[in-house]
């Protein structure tokens, strides 16, 4: 290799002025530790090394029939459950853990007690609980009736061994109980002029997730932790009083039975329409010309497939509207909303179908398809949780807010419904996902309407630097609820910004990102999952990215510390004065106010916390600035800039 005097003289001053440089000192230290591995990386035959399901990755699978009818007198939901449970695992059962979320809302639940005396947001009622009878499990022809609850768990014994590699269980039982007024803010009761709002989730026995990781998921349900569930197919009743109108999860099998002649024929008009049709007018809500009977009781039979979950609401005091969902490939679904009339309003919830429509169809169109035929939009006395193709809003939301929360909620069909992760155990796999997602979902909604600061990453900072922050990986029962919003939504949300924005570009990022959610599309991803699987697709070492932003509490800082002239450019001296290392970039100003970007890649952070980098220019430099964009989280801005401005 060939080099001409002017370079190796430039050479010799690097080395001699490096010495110099104050911010060159550290030029032995081994930074290994910052950039090693964070967790396990072999692959195995469940889970592949690079993030994929094995050759035998397995998961159990759980079909329900369910027949539940809904008193209005005495606010109780009684049901009989059939549960066909199938067992992939390569493992024999003698027994499986269902969970009974229901038994939350009494005086000596463990949510209770553990629950501060000046309450939060997951105050549940204490007056229910399940009452559980005529339960049998069925494995060929052997039953049992053997079972344990122990708080929100049930476990349900078997007469001899499921067997393994597609073993059927079949579990039935007769449940009921109080529907509670308030419920830990995911489901409930709410009274209103024409009528009470029934939302409806956590409604039946569900089957705990079995998986290869840690076998059963038992976890209690306490009140921040949400839920793990297995994907099966469902086949629901629901009978109610004459006057109500339900909507619920999955498909209507029986419009001609609930629905009027008027009703069915607006509801095939929204199908085919782009904007939003009435399907019960505000004038018609409790009239006796809106039921196809004028007394008794109706049942509502939904189906829905591959579903971790489904939930319905009740009540006669829906106004409801549709409008047609335009998805990938030419395939159509439909948004819909009910709400009382109180909720209506330009500004408030006559544009919950609009708004729904509009996360739905960017949402499919940007990272996967959504794979239900409906999304529901219920005005409940729920700030908003998230179901499959429903969810359940706040009924006093309008404007930005009304957008911000419906908007979040259908984002949720994508993580947890169809990436199926451990919300009890990791939420910011869904939360902070979906926080990521929903900024750009905003942005792109009519022309900006209404907005998004998720990029200006430094607005976290004041949580960044509070002593008493946690981090995300704190399990969402132990974080403290101050700290919840930050831990699972948008410290993690800020995270995947900074990657696409800031690190490996929005081209690599969103083709590992897509790639992510079609590899593990219903089925159930770890941590470890999500983390090699980026890296594998996008080709980036992201170890001590994960370690640094998602397994701690320490910051960014980078400081630019000088600049000297020398033959031929200058010397930038840079430090890393932060927790863990980050790419450089720098935009240095010249005399005649032009400017030029500097990227300096992460590894110059891999044996020392100070780097001096050669700018070769015959201009003179005026100012050098680390991240003029402002897009990395930086926890100290007095030291982004040389020569310091004491303004």
């Amino acid at each position: 290799m060939k080099y001409g005097m002017n370079v190796l003289l430039t050479l010799f001053i690097v080395m001699g002025i490096t010495q110099d440089m104050s911010a060159q000192k550290d030029t032995t230290k081994d930074n290994q530790s910052l950039f090693d591995d964070l967790m396990y990386r072999q692959g195995s035959a469940y889970r592949t090394a690079d993030g994929k399901p094995g050759p035998e990755y397995w998961q159990n699978k759980a079909d329900y029939k369910i027949k539940a009818e809904l008193n209005d007198q005495e606010n109780t939901l009684t049901g009989k459950l059939t549960l066909t449970y199938t067992n992939n695992s390569p493992e024999k059962l003698d027994f499986i853990w269902l969970y009974l979320e229901q038994n939350r809302f009494m005086e000596n639940s463990r949510g209770t007690l553990t629950t501060p005396v000046q309450g939060n947001r997951y105050n549940g009622d204490v007056d229910g609980g399940y009452t559980i009878s005529n339960l049998e499990a069925k494995v060929g022809r052997k039953e049992s009736d053997k079972h344990i609850i122990s708080d929100t768990r049930m476990q349900v014994f078997f007469a001899e061994p499921l067997e393994a590699n597609g073993g059927e269980a079949e579990i039935t039982m007769d449940f009921e109980y109080k529907i509670p007024e308030e419920g830990m803010d995911r489901m409930g009761r709410l009274k209103v002029n024409d009528g009470t709002i029934y939302a409806m989730a956590q409604w039946y026995p569900r089957v705990a997730v079995f998986d290869d990781v840690v076998g059963w998921n038992t976890e209690p349900y306490l009140g921040a932790g949400e839920f793990y569930l297995e994907y099966g197919d469902f086949d629901y009743e629901v009978t109610v009083p004459y006057d109500h109108i339900v909507v619920g999860s999955g498909v209507l099998e029986n419009a001609r039975e609930v629905l009027t002649a008027t009703q069915r024929e607006r509801m095939e008009n929204a199908a085919k329409s782009d904007s939003t049709v009435f399907i019960i007018t505000p004038e018609e809500v409790g009239q006796a010309a809106s039921r196809p009977t004028s007394s008794g009781k109706l049942t509502w039979h939904f189906k829905m497939k591959n579903t971790r979950d489904v939930a319905f609401a009740s009540s006669k005091a829906f106004i409801w509207d549709a409008a047609r969902i335009n998805l990938p490939d030419g395939k159509k679904a439909l948004s819909q909303s009910v709400y009382p009339k109180e909720s209506a309003g330009d500004e408030a919830w006559s544009r919950s179908t609009e708004y729904t429509k509009a996360a739905i169809e960017f949402y499919s169109k940007t990272y996967y398809p959504f794979p239900y035929a409906n999304a529901i939009n219920v005005a409940a006395n729920v700030n908003g949780m998230e179901y499959p193709g429903m969810s359940f809003c706040s009924w006093k939301s309008n404007g930005e807010s009304l957008w911000g929360v419906t908007d979040h909620e259908f984002g949720h069909n994508w993580f947890p419904m169809i990436v199926g992760s451990n919300e009890r155990r990791y939420p910011w796999m869904d939360e902070g996902f979906n926080t990521f997602i929903n900024h750009y979902s905003t942005l792109a909604f009519n022309n900006g309407e209404f907005g998004s600061t998720l990029n200006e990453t430094r607005r976290i900072n004041n949580y960044l630097t509070n002593p008493e922050r946690e981090g995300i990986n704190t399990y969402p029962d132990i974080v403290n609820t101050r700290n919840l919003g930050y831990t699972a939504y948008y410290k993690p949300a800020t995270g995947l910004i900074l990657l696409r924005e800031y690190i490996i570009g929005p081209e690599r990022f969103d083709n590992a990102f897509k790639s992510y959610i079609k590899t593990w599309a219903f089925k159930h991803p770890q941590p470890s999952d999500f983390f090699n699987h980026i890296e594998n697709v996008a080709g980036e070492n992201l170890s001590w990215f994960w370690k640094g932003w998602f397994y701690g509490t320490g910051n960014i800082d980078i400081s630019v510390d000088d600049f000297k002239a020398v033959q031929g450019g200058y010397l930038i001296a840079v430090s890393n004065k932060g927790d863990f290392p980050m790419p450089v970039k720098l935009q240095v100003t010249y005399t005649d106010e032009s400017t030029e970007e500097v990227d300096l890649p992460v590894e110059i952070w891999e044996r020392g916390d100070s780097w001096t980098h050669l700018l070769r220019t015959d201009k003179t430099v005026t100012k050098v600035e680390f991240d003029p964009k402002k897009q990395v989280p930086d926890v100290n801005s007095g030291n982004d800039v040389f020569p310091n401005s004491p303004y």
